[in-house]
């Protein structure tokens, strides 16, 4: 089985109340009847053959792959093989009965808080204090790194919630302020007074839109890069940046102004909470550090890299940092410095200037703007990454080194940072449409079968969330803010969401079908990650996440309770799951589900208006779980 009951305990109880997946009335949507009741999945004597289960299994596989076929497979066994409550056999009579009389186990989920110093922050692969403790070094950030697996007790757990957690406030407001009792940390409001990244006022935090290098505010900082370089073009040629460091996260809140979708990250924590805030505020980030290993993205996919003030050491140790930014920026992309040693003169900036900007001609790089803003002081320098390989062969060193050919750009998990140049070769060499008609433009490196998989899946998510997850689902979407598609495949899901103001993190399994450099080239973004781990991120940072086929994609390779747990860890209360996924998947989690308290609903959707439905081929069913407020009273 996929699932086997977790422990932390499993005791023997007696069958409570109505099975968890049942008909529920739901407003406007379209309930499907079918119930999860039995352990097994029941079917005709067709199904039970063998050679008959491997011919479904093999095209639910393929289906999964192919847009229309998916929709058809799924329902397909869905109705053949699920009885409904008044076709419940005789033989499922006689085992409710032996489990109403208690003669039988049934799983039972005894869960409990977890007892980590982090408290409600808890983030596991980051707080493994264990991991931490037997680190022989931490000069370069070892400490801050992921360090992962975990034992069993630190796995099945449950967060707690701050005293005093309430339900969020709603973007675009939460942009400027925050529920203090969410986020109960006030180390910044005094370290960084007099720099506007936030202030307390009675119970909620206020975000200025200040940071240390933006004195009148985000927004003037914001134009002024785009005054020193025109050509940046925020919002149609620029598109997807990288934020180093980002503090509170405010470059990356006030560039949603400007069409920009920007991934922000730092240490947890250098600063207290910075990302947490950052996320709070309804702003993309992740808690992580440049430090031994490759940042998860892949190569040559952003448009921009943004580092203000962010202390990074760009220039030590052959200038490591550097090539790794080289690695994940996009041929001709830029890289916008913001720093003391850009602008003051100090004999430690001028030195830090001298021995970067050479790391950046060797690498090949071109200056092409250094100024200052008169009315802040604050200096920006602008560099540019070369379009092709031309530069790198008439160098007259090979310092820093070409990489070898077996060194493949795109890995990125858990791979150890080089002190080499990846070729750009001919891999994504042509800048992207501009946007927003790179959303839905085929990128060019795309041909034949892909382009037509491409397509289908984007026209097949445009009809699910419009004619499903919009309407069917009871998901208020003014409450909806931080989204994500934990197997996101060429993005389909995200591209749907465009026109709501949300913003989606999408995550391609680092051990399956790298689709990430897609994602980003028409304009979204993303995150290689693998669903066996924790991910970096505080508790309660998404409203919404969305899982197709990813229980079925995951196997037996971990226990589908640790995945749930995770989503249960990275949820806000009154957030919503959105499992889709086979028939057998969904049943095999339903204890799981039930355990947490979620509330549970099981639905049919379909790429066609209800008008429109007439095979019942073109219906699929889904789980919709919504997070409650509940968590257990006990710690381990």
């Amino acid at each position: 089985m996929l699932l086997a009951p977790a422990t932390p305990q499993r005791v023997a109880t007696l069958r409570s109340g109505p099975p968890l997946l049942n008909k529920v009335a739901v407003s406007g949507a379209k309930i499907d009847t079918q119930v999860f009741e039995d352990s097994r999945i029941d079917g005709d004597s067709e199904a039970s053959d063998p050679e008959s289960r491997g011919s479904d299994r093999e095209a639910e596989e393929a289906a999964h792959s192919d847009g229309d076929a998916e929709l058809t497979v799924e329902n397909k066994e869905i109705d053949g093989n699920l009885a409904t409550q008044a076709e419940e056999s005789q033989e499922e009579k006689e085992e409710n009965q032996r489990l109403d009389s208690g003669s039988l186990e049934v799983p039972h989920y005894d869960w409990k808080l977890c007892s980590s110093a982090a408290g409600s922050d808890y983030i596991p692969c980051l707080d493994n204090v264990r991991a931490i403790k037997s680190l022989k070094s931490t000069k370069h950030y070892e400490h801050r790194e992921r360090h992962c697996p975990l034992d069993e007790g630190s796995r099945l757990c449950l967060v707690p919630l701050p005293d005093g957690y309430r339900p969020r406030i709603p973007w675009p407001r939460s942009r400027s302020e925050i529920w203090y009792y969410n986020v109960p940390h006030t180390g910044l409001v005094s370290y960084k007074a007099d720099q506007q990244w936030v202030m307390r006022k009675d119970d909620v935090l206020v975000f200025p839109g200040g940071g240390t290098q933006f004195k009148k505010g985000a927004t003037r900082y914001i134009e002024f890069v785009e005054k020193t370089l025109p050509a940046i073009a925020w919002g149609t040629h620029t598109r997807v940046v990288l934020d180093v460091g980002c503090g509170v996260a405010s470059f990356g809140g006030y560039l949603f102004d400007k069409d920009v979708l920007t991934m922000s990250f730092a240490p947890k924590d250098e600063h207290e909470a910075q990302v947490q805030f950052a996320l709070e505020r309804g702003i993309p980030a992740i808690s992580a550090v440049m430090g031994t290993t490759r940042l998860p993205f892949p190569s040559n996919v952003y448009d921009a890299v943004h580092c203000a003030r962010c202390r990074v050491p760009w220039h030590v140790e052959g200038a490591k940092l550097l090539l790794e930014l080289n690695r994940v920026l996009r041929p001709g992309g830029y890289f916008i410095w913001s720093a003391t040693p850009v602008y003051q003169h100090e004999p430690e900036d001028v030195q830090i200037w001298k021995e970067t900007t050479r790391a950046a001609s060797k690498m090949c790089w071109k200056r092409l703007a250094r100024t200052k803003d008169p009315l802040t002081g604050i200096g920006v320098a602008v560099f540019q990454k070369p379009w092709d390989d031309t530069c790198y062969r008439q160098r007259s060193a090979s310092e820093p080194p070409i990489c070898e050919k077996e060194d493949s750009p795109d890995a990125a998990w858990y791979n150890p940072l080089g002190g080499c140049m990846h070729e750009i070769g001919k891999a994504r060499v042509d800048w992207p449409d501009a946007w927003p008609g790179r959303l839905e433009a085929t990128p060019k490196s795309l041909h034949g079968p892909s382009a037509e998989e491409f397509a289908s899946e984007t026209e097949h998510w445009k009809g699910v969330v419009r004619n499903s997850y919009e309407k069917n689902v009871g998901i208020d979407w003014d409450g909806i803010r931080n989204v994500m598609d934990m197997r996101a495949g060429y993005g389909g899901f995200a591209a749907a969401l465009a026109t709501l103001p949300v913003w989606v993190m999408n995550v391609v399994p680092a051990n399956g079908e790298d689709t990430l450099p897609i994602v980003f080239d028409r304009g979204l973004f993303g995150i290689y990650h693998d669903w066996c781990e924790s991910f970096s991120t505080y508790p309660r940072t998404y409203d919404l996440l969305h899982a197709d086929g990813l229980f079925s994609q995951l196997g037996t390779s971990c226990n589908a309770s640790h995945v749930l747990l995770e989503m249960d860890r990275i949820l806000r209360p009154e957030g919503w799951a959105l499992i889709r996924d086979k028939p057998e998947v969904l049943k095999e989690l339903e204890p799981i589900v039930k355990s947490l308290h979620w509330e549970v609903k099981v639905l049919s959707s379909s790429r066609k208006s209800s008008q429109e439905v007439e095979d019942q081929e073109e219906q699929q069913q889904f789980v919709a779980a919504q997070k409650k407020m509940w968590r257990p009273e006990a710690s381990i």
